[in-house]
Formats: C-alpha cells, structure tokens, sequence
C-alpha cells in the first residue's frame, strides 16, 4: 500500500514513490537540455567538435521562446560599434539564420529605439523546420516531448539525467550535461543555488505573444508601422474613449512580419493574484497565467479591429503554444552579470563573445530601458565564468537561467547573447574531458570559438 506523508514545508500531503529500475537510454559525451537558441548552439558546437551529442527537448520542435513562446524575432545579434550598428554576434546564429533565409523565412533587419536596437524578425514555422535540419546537419541526436525530472550525482559530478518520455521515465549517461532549459531545471536538481525573479516577489512580467493575419498593409503600415507607434494611437484612444478599452502594459509592440499582411503583438501582460509578475516555476500560477494571457489578448484584438487602421478585418492567425517567458531561475556561478556590466559595457579578460541587447526591464505597466553610455560601444563582453555553476564539476548553464543579477539577466536573457553563451558553453564540453569546468583552460576555449567563427571583440 502507498503511504502518505505530510509535507511540512509545503503543509501539503506527499506521497512516498516505490525506488524502480530506469533503463538507460543512452550514453553519451555531452547531453544539452533545452532547444531554444542557447541549446540549438550548445548542441552543434559540441557535436561538430567530434563529442557525441543528445538535445533533450520538451516539445515536438526547436527554438524555445522563440517558437514555443512566439518570440518571431532575434534580438540582441546587433549592436552600435564606433558609431555603426553592426552584427556582432556570430559563429553558430549565422548558421541558423542562413538556413532560415535559405527557406525564405527571415525578415531584413528592423530598427527601433531610435536607431538603438535591431531585430531580425522570421517566420516560426520556418525557424521550426531550419532548426532541424541544422541539428541533423551537425550529426545531434534529438528527444522531444522529453522532460528533464531529476538528476543522479557521485558526489560533484552529474552522472546520469532522468527524464520522463513518452515511453515512461529513463537514464541519460553524459560526461558533460549543458542546462539551457530556461529555467535552471538540471542545475537545481543538481544542488545548484539560484534565485527567481528580482529577489522581492516579483521580477520580468511574461507576456503571451500572438500573430494576426488579413491585415491591409497599405492602411497599416502608415499608420502604425514605425517602432511603438501603436502606443501614440491607444493613448489617443485613451483620450477619446475613456475606459472603453484596457491595456495591460505600456510599451506595446505591433509589428510586421515577412509579409506585411501579418503582424506580431508583442502586447500582453501577465501577473499573479498580488500583482507581481507571475511565477513561471510555480505551477498554479503559470496555469492561471495560461488563461489570463488568452483573455487579454481578446480583450487587445478587439481595440486593434475597431480603432487601427488596417485591421477592420484581421484575425487572430495564432496564439504562442506558451506564455513567453522572460525570467525564472538563476543560478549561483563563479561570477553574476550586472546591471553595470550592461551600462557600462563591461569587459572580461575571459570573454566569450558580446551581449548587444540593453536592460529590458518589463515592469508593471511598463518597460523600463537601460543603454549603455558609451555611445560607441554599446555592447558588453559576456565571461566565460557566468555559464560554470558553483559545487558541480560537469554541468554548465547557459541561456535565460545562467549567472546573472535581475538587471544583467534582463539584457543578456536575449536571443543573441543566449547564442553566444550556447557555442561556448558546447565548445567547451567537447574539449573538457574529465577536467572540471571551474578549471577549463579558457584561452584555449576562446581559440575554438574565433576557429568557429565566433566574434570575442569587434
């Protein structure tokens, strides 16, 4: 008979699960756990420099926020150098973006902010398929609809990933695991300290990202095709009809994609019962979430039909699979990315390549920006100490949970910095060994990255 037990932490009653045999799936040299832009790049450098190489994801298809949260752009790949906006993220992101043009689903570079920032934006369905083929190209094992549920550990080292499948719960044997779930999920099964959120209950509020289709552009893009100029008419709305219509957030964005009779609405703000941005990593609340971002997003398609031009006969063409998440777990590394690094444009001597993208803090009601103030260089070097995790010798973080404050994860969570942390952090576990991370040579880690085609300085 099952016992129950009461779970005094939570006050919630626990169930004692029976010890079981797992069967191993396979072994392997490096295991990345997550495929969105960090684990795509994870993934090919480890496998291209000759180390056997499995990608774990839990959906059906690549791209993370990217597709499963419906991103629809890549941000953070170019950057202002000496006066010029240059990419400055390369290596492993110029291999998918080829392969995306390749399929003609990648849009030309849009600027905002006055010129400040530059997106790439593509299309998901595209990205999905160019992904894969990038994946097989390289010789990467792939596991979807794969969720990491626990770690095994010989002291410091992990030595085996358990996942629950489709076929039931089995045993991953690595040398390295790479953590770019998003989430930190590996990392804290594996004892590694984080914290979620900005420290005070709350932290970058998630937004629920949908695509509208039977635009006419010709009425559209006059009225509302520059950067943040939806945001000029709902305040004019606002004005005329007030309390007819409720936006969640300031700072909305409405732009268009490939083919302008499609546009993306990056619009939706989601918090929790407190008012604090909900907590993607507690289950109640991002199935609460799920549904509030739904409701908003009627709520916002209705003003747009009724007040924008060139949307009197638009539809919603999809709603993401997912709430776009920004920001959950961080872990605790052998060194956190600041605000400052950002502001400041930081420079490390164990540089890995370049966050392009500034402080995007998503904040109730709003966003607040942070640029660096060197004009002319408005970038920072991301070190190589912020992907190595505290007390556990084979595992690395990269993407959105690597070591960083609330303010430098707002940054550098971006596509392109993700990217840069990816390639390294796979780089690096096909040439370890058996050496511990926190020991890895790194001058010869940067030699691999410039061999690969990765930028460390402009």
């Amino acid at each position: 008979m099952t016992k129950i037990a009461h779970n005094t932490i939570s006050s919630q009653p626990t169930l004692m699960e029976p010890a079981r045999h797992l069967p191993i799936r396979g072994e392997y040299d490096v295991v990345v756990i997550g495929g969105g832009p960090a684990g795509l790049a994870a993934a090919a450098s480890a496998s291209r420099r000759g180390a056997s190489t499995l990608l774990v994801e839990a959906y059906g298809f690549l791209g993370g926020m990217g597709t499963a949260g419906g991103v629809t752009n890549f941000a953070g790949l170019y950057g202002r150098h000496q006066g010029e906006m240059r990419q400055l993220v390369r290596g492993a992101a110029d291999e998918l973006l080829a392969r995306i043009g390749a399929l003609d689903g990648l849009n030309e570079p849009q600027d905002g902010m006055q010129g400040r920032i530059r997106v790439r934006s593509y299309d998901t369905s595209v990205y999905k398929c160019a992904a894969d083929q990038w994946m097989l190209a390289e010789g990467v094992n792939l596991l979807f609809h794969a969720r990491a549920c626990s770690v095994l550990m010989d002291g410091s080292r992990v030595t085996a990933l358990i996942v629950e499948t489709k076929s039931g719960r089995q045993a991953i044997r690595a040398n390295v695991f790479i953590d770019c779930s998003g989430d930190a999920d590996v990392a804290v099964f594996a004892g590694v300290p984080y914290e979620v959120g900005d420290g005070h209950g709350s932290g970058l509020f998630p937004t629920t990202m949908f695509r509208v289709g039977h635009v006419d552009a010709s009425k559209a893009l006059p009225a509302v095709g520059e950067f943040r100029a939806i945001n000029d008419v709902m305040e004019r709305v606002q004005r005329e009809h007030p309390g007819r219509y409720r936006f969640p957030r300031d700072g909305a964005i409405l732009r268009p994609q490939i083919h302008s009779s499609e546009w993306r609405a990056n619009v939706t703000q989601i918090a929790n019962a407190d008012g604090n941005a909900m907590n993607a990593v507690d289950a109640t609340e991002l199935s609460a979430g799920e549904v509030e971002g739904r409701r908003q997003i009627i709520e916002y398609f209705q003003f747009l039909r009724e007040q924008v031009p060139g949307f009197s006969e638009a539809r919603i063409v999809e709603i993401a699979p997912q709430i776009g998440i920004r920001e959950t777990r961080r872990v605790q590394g052998l060194y956190a990315l600041t605000g400052d690094d950002i502001l400041n444009s930081g420079t490390f001597d164990d540089t890995i390549g370049i966050n392009a993208w500034p402080m995007e803090l998503h904040r109730s009601g709003g966003i607040s920006w942070g640029f660096p103030s060197d004009p002319d260089r408005a970038y920072n070097d991301l070190p190589w100490r912020m992907l190595v995790p505290v007390h556990v010798q084979n595992l690395l973080i990269a993407g959105r949970c690597a070591s960083m404050t609330h303010e430098g994860q707002s940054a550098a969570r971006a596509s392109g910095g993700c990217f840069v942390m990816g390639q390294a952090a796979g780089t690096a576990a096909a040439l370890a060994g058996n050496t511990p991370m926190q020991e890895l040579d790194v001058g010869r880690l940067q030699r691999a990255l410039v061999e690969d085609g990765g930028l460390l300085r402009p």
